[in-house]
């Protein structure tokens, strides 16, 4: 197989020397931090983004690449209304082709009740202007022809888009430098500079740089950064593993989900195929520590993770992953520029056989590449997208649950308003990070 395209062998594309002083700091070279940084350029701010590896290397390109409104929370949906805009304004900007498409999303349901689900959802999206519809086991089956069994019926979204994301968040890094945003890649934020409670600075491994506004968008990292400062917040990772397939005749030009199996047409003319459900949880400190917020999640859906027990070596949540260090010393972070977690091969394979007993027609399909990545998660599979109560002048964009890449845009918009003061445009109640500690009951968005 070959090796995913972003590895700390990849050039790095911005290997450059820190400014002494920045307006803004952005922490993390994924999807949300590099929307937000150029969003930020285009209000007019001198932005600096720091990334400790390579832009994109983690989460952000390692995602199924689905740009979806359908089955989102209520309250992320007016978000990802406008993140769908921005990408379809972004894309001809690009110095790349993205391979953005409108190809739709579609669940299929195996049963009366799974329809019921999506019925119920459907309120949602008509409140916000979106296309989703239901279809019933005829239309099913007239759209989807090949498959080697029927359905009660499928909630599909035509408007929905697909991506490569291992191109996209680069080309969008790409734009955003061409609009004033200094990248530098290779350069780990051990801590902030705090003066008087309130942020002063970044210490980097490369150097201080004097800002009054940092934004925290370190995915599944964030946490751990957070806590060396006395701030918690009690996010978790699992991991997801997922696999690209040979060539192979199209069959469906869009992404679909059905019952532990999820695919999407890929620009190279292959599928990306992952398990549909039941990430894997590795069991560590923040884990039991987080445990009491994580109880609604366990009854709404007992079997929705895999516990796996003690993280590879300089995970985040991994048992000796140092929770507390120096600004002048070697942090985690340096210590793993790259989370790059090993996929769960056994399980991938049984994914491409259900894709192919699913699609018995096609000739035979092999692995092309396979790969795994964290997804930073939250108790009620929400994100936090709040200004730091515990300290003034850091904004926090993270726990996105497996959301991030889509709604990106959308967020680094949200996000940068919250930087500047601005009114953010959207009811952001919901992703307050202070929810889990005032006594406001853990809620979890729709498990569609």
């Amino acid at each position: 197989m070959s090796v995913f395209p972003i590895t700390l062998a990849t050039p790095a594309s911005y290997p450059r020397t820190p400014p002494r002083d920045s307006e803004v700091v952005v922490i993390g070279g994924g999807v949300i931090g590099v929307c937000t940084a150029l969003f930020l350029a285009r209000a007019g701010k001198q932005v600096t983004l720091l990334e400790k590896g390579r832009i994109a290397a983690e989460q952000s390109s390692r995602n199924w690449g689905w740009i979806r409104q359908q089955g989102r929370d209520p309250d992320e949906l007016p978000i990802m209304v406008e993140a769908a805009r921005f990408w379809r304004e972004l894309a001809p900007e690009l110095d790349r082709d993205i391979g953005l498409k409108q190809t739709g999303v579609t669940y299929l349901a195996n049963s009366d009740a799974k329809m019921q689900s999506y019925a119920d959802w459907l309120p949602h999206a008509k409140a916000n202007g979106i296309d989703s519809r239901l279809m019933d086991a005829g239309e099913v089956a007239a759209a989807f022809p090949g498959l080697s069994k029927g359905y009660s019926g499928a909630l599909i979204t035509p408007s929905d888009m697909r991506a490569e994301p291992w191109v996209a968040v680069p080309a969008l890094a790409a734009l955003a430098v061409k609009e004033g945003v200094r990248i530098i890649e290779n350069c780990a934020v051990r801590k902030l500079d705090l003066a008087a409670g309130r942020v002063a600075g970044v210490s980097t491994e490369a150097g201080a740089i004097r800002t009054t506004s940092v934004v925290l968008a370190g995915g599944a990292w964030s946490a751990l950064f957070l806590r060396a400062h006395g701030v918690t917040l009690p996010q978790l990772s699992v991991r997801e593993s997922v696999v690209a397939t040979n060539v192979l005749p199209e069959v469906h030009a869009g992404a679909v989900a059905e019952a532990g199996l999820a695919f999407r047409r890929r620009a190279d003319g292959g599928y990306t195929l992952a398990p549909g459900a039941a990430p894997d949880l590795y069991v560590g400190p923040d884990a039991f520590r987080a445990l009491r917020h994580y109880l609604p999640q366990l009854r709404a859906t007992p079997f929705g993770q895999r516990l796996r027990m003690s993280a590879p070596k300089g995970f985040p949540d991994a048992w000796r992953t140092p929770r507390q260090w120096a600004a002048d010393s070697v942090s985690p972070f340096e210590a793993m520029r790259i989370l790059d977690p090993a996929p769960d091969h056994r399980r991938l394979r049984r994914t491409v056989k259900q894709f192919a007993a699913l699609y018995p027609e096609l000739p035979p399909i092999t692995a092309r590449n396979s790969w795994a990545g964290m997804i930073d998660t939250m108790p009620d599979i929400v994100p936090v997208v709040d200004s730091c109560a515990q300290i003034p002048g850091l904004v926090i964009g993270t726990g996105m649950s497996g959301h991030g890449f889509g709604i990106g845009p959308g967020m680094g918009r949200v996000l940068a308003a919250l930087v500047m003061g601005d009114a953010p445009g959207h009811d952001l109640s919901r992703f307050r990070a202070d929810r889990f500690s005032d006594g406001t009951p853990i809620r979890p968005g729709p498990a569609l």
